[in-house]
C-alpha cells in the first residue's frame, strides 16, 4: 500500500513512514497537478483534507482519504480502516522517516564516528538511510514511538 500526503500533513506522512508504509510527502513547491500526477503513475492514494483536490482526484478515478480532524491518533487510524490496512509489526522502523527510503542495517563499527559516543557505546544493532544517510537505533525514543504506535492501533 503506498500513499501520498500532501504538504497539510507531514506530520502524518512521518508517523505512516514510521509504521512502514511507503508514503510520498509533498512539498509545498509541488502543484496540484503534478500531485494528482503522480498519485496516478505510482498508484497511491492520496490523503489530503484539501477539497478541491478531493475532488478533482475522485473526479479522475483516484484513490483518496479525506482527513477531517486535526488528532494525528485519529488520523491514522482513518487511513489504515478507510484502506483495509493490516498493520505489520515487523516494518515498524523500516523506512526512513525524513525521505521515505527503505533503511539498511550496518554494522557498528561503520557508523562509529556518525554517531553519539555514548550512543556508540549503549547500542549494538543500526540502520542507514541509503537516501539522506540518517543513521538510526533502539534507543529511547523507540519505547516512547512503540507506546504511540499501541495507542494508535487499539480499537
Amino acid at each position: 500500500m503506498k500513499f501520498l500526503c500532501d504538504q497539510m500533513l507531514g506530520t502524518l506522512a512521518k508517523w505512516l513512514r514510521l509504521l512502514g508504509f511507503d508514503t510520498f510527502y509533498a512539498s509545498s513547491d509541488i502543484s496540484d497537478d503534478e500531485l494528482l500526477r503522480i498519485a496516478e503513475k505510482e498508484k497511491r492514494i492520496l490523503i489530503t483534507r484539501d477539497k478541491q483536490l478531493i475532488h478533482r482526484a475522485e473526479k479522475n478515478g483516484l484513490r483518496v482519504t479525506k482527513i477531517e480532524t486535526f488528532d494525528l491518533t485519529m488520523q491514522i487510524r482513518k487511513v489504515l480502516q478507510e484502506n483495509n490496512v493490516q498493520f505489520n509489526e515487523n516494518t515498524i522502523l523500516s523506512r526512513c522517516s525524513t525521505c521515505n527510503a527503505v533503511l539498511e542495517k550496518v554494522s557498528k563499527e561503520e557508523v562509529k564516528d556518525l554517531v553519539p559516543e555514548r550512543v556508540f557505546q549503549q547500542q549494538d544493532v543500526f540502520w542507514r538511510c541509503p537516501g539522506c544517510g540518517k543513521i538510526y537505533w533502539l534507543g529511547s525514543h523507540y519505547d516512547n514511538m512503540k507506546k504511540t504506535f499501541q495507542k494508535i492501533l487499539l480499537p
